[in-house]
């Protein structure tokens, strides 16, 4: 039972595959031009063969309606010559005649059955009247006409009662069979049918072939995909069979690169976090294991070993709090806390606070406010983007050196603008300076405690705010990051 319903999805599957609809497509697009056709020649055909008919028997009828007249045939019906001519009409064409006289009275009937019976209809009124009528009846397949008897004007000039009036002596009606036609159509129908078999029957295998040529390429990208994500290869992949195929693969190895790249990331990220976290353990161990080595330590040894200790411990603490902080914004990007705040005054607040460490490496913080400049925004998340900028350009700076930090804003957006003169990012590191635990100078870093997150962290923040971020930066000639944040982050 689950294998029959593997298979019927197996089908159901292919029903509704591209390749389906392409083959279904060519049937629908090869089939509807024949079938046009084919109703287009038959009906042609039989609109054709009845105007032929039509128009061969009427001029027949004519020219009976003459003799009716030469022969006087409506008032003595025993005229050996006009009773040929009526049941040779009635048997060629397998038809019917009446003959009706001027007073609605039938004069003669090839079939023996109306003869001296009143006929009333609109055909004989408006023959008598001397207007001629046909019809084809096609559900039962047989002409009709109404055919006036009057002579010539020629001859009725003479016969008329009346000047300028042409006088009508009876009426013709004639129904004649057209199995003839009928029969051909069906022939031709047949035939028709049977062509279209055969042409359905191509245009079948045709589809066939063509579907699967066509979606051959789409298969080779499908096998391609499913190898990279089986693991078989990582490879860019390359199908140039069609256009569509060439932008399909293209964005699949911009999907592919990105994956690479944040594998690698996820790689790195891993090992410097092992490492980072590492080091300060380490060195905790060491110390503590040579206070332990130590008979009778004495107590400023001690207490030497147990700052370095407590700063390892406060180094560590750092790491997993900037980690927390990451991870948590990573979590939830579309977060904010958001709500009406001064920048002015939170930029003051925050540089009041690092204004002690600037002082420690004789480093000048500056702050110019061009205009007061209100937005709703995350404070939080703002006071961390403005003390890790401002915090990494007092760190990386040089003696006697300064930090300027401006605000300004306009109608849409507020830009905080944070220069140092310190040592600069050299061009090759500055795509990478977001990335985490990533730094510039390695055993600077450590010296003053960067535990590489800091940028990243300031980065992710600036994102939820849907804002940019940009660096000009030039080793040896300080550094410049231009922060640009919309006045309502929501």
């Amino acid at each position: 039972m689950f294998f029959r319903w593997e298979a019927i999805k197996d089908r159901l599957k292919f029903f509704r595959s591209l390749r389906m609809r392409i083959f279904l497509l060519f049937i629908i697009v090869g089939m509807i031009p024949s079938i046009l056709m084919r109703y287009g020649i038959l009906e042609n055909y039989e609109n054709r063969a009845v105007s032929v008919r039509t128009s061969e028997v009427q001029t027949q009828l004519k020219i009976i309606a003459n003799h009716l007249i030469t022969y006087n045939y409506l008032q003595d019906t025993s005229s050996p010559v006009i009773n040929a001519e009526l049941e040779q009409l009635s048997n060629l064409y397998n038809g019917r005649v009446l003959i009706v006289g001027n007073n609605l009275k039938v004069v003669k009937d090839t079939y023996g059955i109306s003869e001296g019976k009143t006929i009333i209809s609109e055909e004989v009124v408006k023959c008598l009247y001397g207007e001629s009528m046909s019809d084809y009846n096609e559900e039962d397949g047989y002409l009709q006409f109404a055919i006036p008897i009057s002579l010539p004007v020629s001859q009725e000039d003479i016969q008329v009662e009346d000047a300028g009036e042409e006088k009508v002596h009876g009426a013709m009606l004639v129904s004649i069979s057209c199995d003839t036609i009928l029969k051909t159509m069906e022939i031709l129908n047949n035939k028709a049918n049977t062509m279209q078999i055969l042409m359905l029957i191509v245009i079948v295998g045709i589809a066939y072939i063509m579907s699967a040529l066509m979606v051959h390429p789409l298969d080779k990208v499908t096998q391609a995909i499913s190898e990279v994500t089986l693991g078989y290869t990582d490879e860019l992949i390359d199908v140039p069979d069609y256009v569509e195929t060439v932008h399909i693969v293209d964005a699949f190895n911009k999907l592919l690169r990105r994956m690479n790249v944040l594998d690698n990331s996820r790689q790195e990220f891993v090992s410097n976090v092992s490492h980072e976290l590492k080091t300060p353990i380490t060195s905790m161990k060491v110390l503590a294991d040579s206070l332990l080595m130590q008979e009778n330590v004495p107590a400023e040894l001690y207490r030497e070993f147990m700052e370095d200790i407590a700063t390892e411990i406060d180094r560590e603490n750092k790491i997993i709090t900037d980690l927390l902080s990451l991870v948590k914004m990573d979590k939830t990007q579309s977060e904010l806390e958001v709500s009406e705040v001064n920048m002015n005054e939170l930029t003051e607040i925050v540089l009041k606070r690092l204004r002690p460490i600037a002082r420690k490496q004789d480093v000048e913080v500056i702050f110019e406010s061009i205009r007061p400049v209100k937005a709703t925004v995350d404070e939080v998340k703002m006071s961390l983007i403005i003390s890790n900028l401002v915090e990494n350009a007092i760190k990386y700076n040089t003696e006697n050196g300064w930090v300027r930090v401006v605000l300004d804003a306009d109608h849409q957006f507020f830009t905080l603008t944070i220069s140092d003169s310190g040592m600069g990012i050299p061009a090759e590191a500055q795509e990478r300076i977001y990335e985490r635990f990533y730094r510039v100078d390695k055993s600077h870093s450590r010296e003053i405690g960067g535990t590489g997150l800091g940028l990243a962290i300031t980065r992710t923040a600036v994102l939820m705010h849907r804002g940019s971020i940009q660096l000009q930066s030039e080793a040896g000639k300080g550094t410049t990051f231009i922060v640009k944040i919309p006045l309502t982050s929501k």
